[in-house]
């Protein structure tokens, strides 16, 4: 034995004093090229030498003299550039290191110190140790920028991709575990965050500018907190944030929110500025030169099919030369011609006219890009919420009269009692502001309720539509409606047609404000903060739901710089107009965590029962529903995951109510990020595991494939304008009135002119153009853009699972669509419900661009 310790010190002891390994980033300047290949072979050599350091830590022997910390070793230096390596992405590059390491000294390491000698920051994708002894490989996953050591008041830690409870973790880890915590929290970070911070905290939307309300934080105006900024505060108004410079500043997020992965880039925000900044202004000069409007359904197409020709502007060459990448530059018109040309949105590709027949009016209700508003009539007529002190009685004035033949012999009860009576109702939400909305510049608008009959064939028919506006009788604002009925021919088809179409303005904005941004965009950023104060890199909650983030905060920062402020492209082109936040924020006051949950959602509007016989606890009253049938496949997929996964780390509801770090991010979340709301009953108390999993369910389906189905569709739905208008600007036309005649002899152009305006379709279009596509790095659901995200193997097989299971409903997708006896999967514009199509197979990008199809990890634009 003596001798063999002799041998072992002196050759298998010296095996132990160094570790090899790699480091994986990317260079800032990697994101800007389109070749990479000679360019980031010039200056990859500086990062040789010391320009990039690493030191690891000890997670099983502590340093008496360093407050019992992890022992930290000697500073490596990369060595060798490898460029033979697999697996090596475009623009990524990957170096040797040694460290200086005596695992029987000084353990097995579980951290590791990252320093940046350099003049600009580099993106840290991955560090990997190989033959630790007694251990194998340790992999550091990062994926995070790392700045010039000056611009940080402390080291940066990385941890390896091993998950712990804070009660698990090694303690020669966790005061590394807690300093991480307090930093990203930054509550003593005083004024502007400057790009590299990484400060989470929490403030009211006070900064869309002067002339805007303050949402959150009051009672009249609550709303989801967002990301502060530390921007000083308005000259003019100083309870508001000064607005950000235009082309000269942005908006700070936390430097790892904004987009760090390749081909995207900062796509978006490149984007919203290049349409803001460049195309708008141009459209406008051109609406300005030619200002006659659209008179005909024919005019729009030439959108599509020869686009239109822009003035010659200075601006546009200039707009070009500012933006770097290729695929930005495409969306500024160019050359001599400047032509405009948008791509033909699928709901015209098969069909130029189906959009205006009942049936897929009635089918895009179920399957269109806001499919979650209709409602089964539960009384009839339908009765208002609105209080009767202030708004008198709003009961429907749709009569057994008006739909009595529509009903296939059922009076209107058996119908209700037969679960066959079915309504789109905007008439609560949009009458307290019609009269403000009313009185805003080339502006008519309708509170409207559409009433649906569900036929033998499971589609639906829409058989009354009431339109009504706000009549003022002493102190109440009580509505006048009239009822309009289906009809074929003449004048009173064109009337009907007119009808379906302020039915579709209403629902377009409520799709804008509160479907999308409010319900996915708003409402996700709480969680994202809480997450990253409240819970660990190494938490097992943390690795569960961070995908789910990805670029949730950078756009939503965009939007508020470019798209949802004072003037921005929303108030440009949605009716909402000025007021728009703000209805939005009235809106909040009713949203409910719990009922964020797809079964929830669908019980709660009456299109579903309670079923426990079914996986996903609910059974459809109307069957071929689309969004619901393939949402529920996807809810339940996503449940079944969060609940194998949970399990590994909570064996019981104690080990939960035990775990601090959970409770602080709940609290916070309840307490801060939906403060405003805090006081509500519905919230979990986040006691027991299977309210985790309900919580951590309900996340993942908003940050995926609820965004999902309200986002994708956009273009391809909305694109040709008629069928989706975003705006209404006349009244009805009255009998013996001159419109009333107009639309016998130019239906088209008493049509086109009371909907959204020339200025407006174009820019509006060319926003949804832009939000509508899929990057061709786009990670969708069921895939990691790290695959090594953990070392547990339980949890590796558990998520493995979830993949195939998501393949599997691709499956189903497919045969649903394909099934002729489902009218609703397709409807008369041959155009297949494929928005919660995950496409967890597609590993190469082929869904990028305008497919109207897959489901991202995030609401990542």
């Amino acid at each position: 034995m003596f001798g063999g310790d002799i041998i072992s010190n002196l050759t298998g002891g010296l095996k132990n004093v160094h570790l090899k390994g790699s480091v994986a980033l990317m260079r800032k300047n990697a994101l800007d090229f389109n070749d990479f290949g000679a360019a980031a072979m010039d200056s990859v050599t500086e990062f040789l030498g010391r320009g990039v350091t690493c030191q690891l830590i000890s997670s099983t022997v502590v340093d008496s003299n360093n407050g019992n910390r992890g022992k930290v070793g000697t500073e490596a230096s990369l060595e060798q550039w490898i460029t033979s390596l697999p697996l090596i992405t475009v623009g990524e590059s990957k170096f040797k290191v040694t460290f200086d390491w005596d695992v029987e000294k000084m353990g097995v390491p579980g951290a590791i110190i990252v320093k940046n000698n350099h003049t600009s920051e580099f993106f840290l994708k991955t560090i990997t140790l190989d033959d630790v002894p007694g251990r194998g490989t340790v992999l550091f996953v990062a994926n995070s920028w790392v700045y010039p050591k000056g611009n940080y008041r402390y080291n940066r830690v990385f941890f390896a991709n091993d998950t712990y409870l804070p009660s698990k973790m090694p303690a020669a880890l966790k005061p590394y575990r807690e300093d991480e915590l307090r930093n990203l929290r930054g509550d003593d970070t005083q004024g502007e965050y400057q790009e590299y911070d990484r400060v989470y905290r929490y403030d009211v939307y006070n900064d869309l500018g002067d002339a805007r309300q303050v949402l959150g934080g009051t009672k009249d105006f609550p709303y989801p907190r967002r990301c502060r900024t530390g921007r000083k505060l308005s000259q003019t108004n100083p309870d508001r944030e000064s607005r950000p410079l235009p082309l000269l500043q942005s908006i700070y997020v936390p430097r790892d929110e904004v987009f760090g992965h390749l081909k995207q880039s900062d796509f978006l925000g490149y984007s919203l500025k290049a349409l803001v900044d460049g195309i708008i202004p141009a459209i406008r000069t051109y609406v300005d030169l030619s200002p006659e409007e659209f008179d005909s359904f024919a005019d729009i197409l030439k959108l599509y099919e020869g686009g239109i020709k822009l003035p010659d502007i200075p601006a546009l060459e200039e707009m070009r030369k500012q933006f770097p990448l290729q695929l930005v530059k495409d969306l500024i018109p160019m050359g001599g011609d400047y032509v405009l040309k948008l791509p033909k949105p699928q709901i015209i590709k098969e069909d130029e006219k189906a959009w205006m027949t009942d049936d897929e009016f009635a089918r895009e209700i179920l399957a269109g890009v806001n499919p979650m508003m209709i409602t089964r009539v539960r009384e009839f007529p339908p009765k208002s919420t609105l209080d009767p002190s202030k708004y008198g009685d709003h009961t429907s004035t749709i009569t057994e009269a008006h739909i009595g033949k529509s009903l296939q012999g059922l009076t209107a009860q058996q119908a209700v009692a037969d679960n066959r009576l079915y309504i789109l109702d905007h008439h609560d939400h949009m009458m307290p502001y019609l009269i403000k909305l009313n009185n805003l510049d080339d502006t008519f608008l309708y509170a409207t309720r559409t009433l649906l009959f569900l036929r033998g064939d499971g589609t639906l028919a829409p058989i009354a539509i009431e339109l009504s506006t706000p009549l003022i009788q002493g102190d109440l604002t009580t509505s006048k409606s009239t009822v309009y009925t289906p009809a074929t021919t003449g004048v009173e088809a064109w009337i009907w047609q007119l009808a379906k179409a302020y039915v579709c303005v209403n629902d377009y904005g409520w799709h804008q404000l509160v479907s999308h941004w409010l319900n996915t965009h708003a409402v996700m950023e709480p969680f994202i903060i809480a997450t990253n104060r409240q819970l660990s890199v190494t938490h097992p909650v943390n690795k569960l739901l961070v995908p789910h983030y990805r670029d949730t905060m950078n756009i939503n920062a965009r939007a508020r710089e470019l798209l949802v402020n004072a003037g921005g492209i929303i108030e440009l082109t949605v009716f909402q107009r000025k007021y728009a936040m703000e209805m939005s924020s009235v809106t909040y006051k009713n949203w409910n965590f719990a009922e964020q949950a797809l079964p929830d959602d669908l019980i709660k509007r009456g299109m579903a029962v309670p079923d426990t016989s079914d996986p996903s606890k609910v059974k459809l009253l109307l069957e071929d529903y689309p969004y619901a049938v393939d949402g529920l496949a996807i809810w339940h997929a996503i449940e079944q995951w969060v609940q194998e996964y949970l399990a590994i780390y909570y064996p019981t509801d104690s080990v939960l109510q035990g775990d601090v770090e959970l409770q602080a991010w709940w609290k916070e979340v309840r307490e801060v990020g939906h403060g405003d709301l805090k006081d509500a009953s519905w919230w979990a108390k986040m006691q027991t595991v299977p309210e985790l999993v309900k919580a951590c369910t309900t996340i993942i389906w908003t940050g995926s494939a609820l965004h999902a189905a309200v986002n994708f569709g956009q273009y391809p739905y909305a694109g040709y304008h008629p069928n989706k208008p975003s705006a209404s600007r006349r009244p009805m036309p009255e009998p013996n009135t001159e419109e009333y005649e107009l639309l016998a002899s130019e239906p088209e152009k008493v049509f086109i002119r009371t909907i959204t305006n020339q200025l407006q379709t174009i820019i509006g279009i060319s926003l949804l153009e832009i939000l509508s596509k899929h990057s061709s790095d786009e990670v969708y659901l069921g895939q990691r853009d790290t695959p090594e995200w953990t070392s547990d193997a339980k949890a590796l097989e558990a998520f493995k699972r979830f993949g195939t299971r998501l393949e599997g409903i691709e499956s189903e997708v497919v045969a649903l669509n394909g099934n002729p006896q489902l009218k609703n999967r397709n409807g008369p514009a041959k155009f297949p419900y494929m928005l919660l199509y995950p496409n967890t197979s597609d590993h190469n990008g082929d869904a990028a661009g305008l497919t109207a199809r897959g489901i991202p990890n995030s609401i990542s634009i």
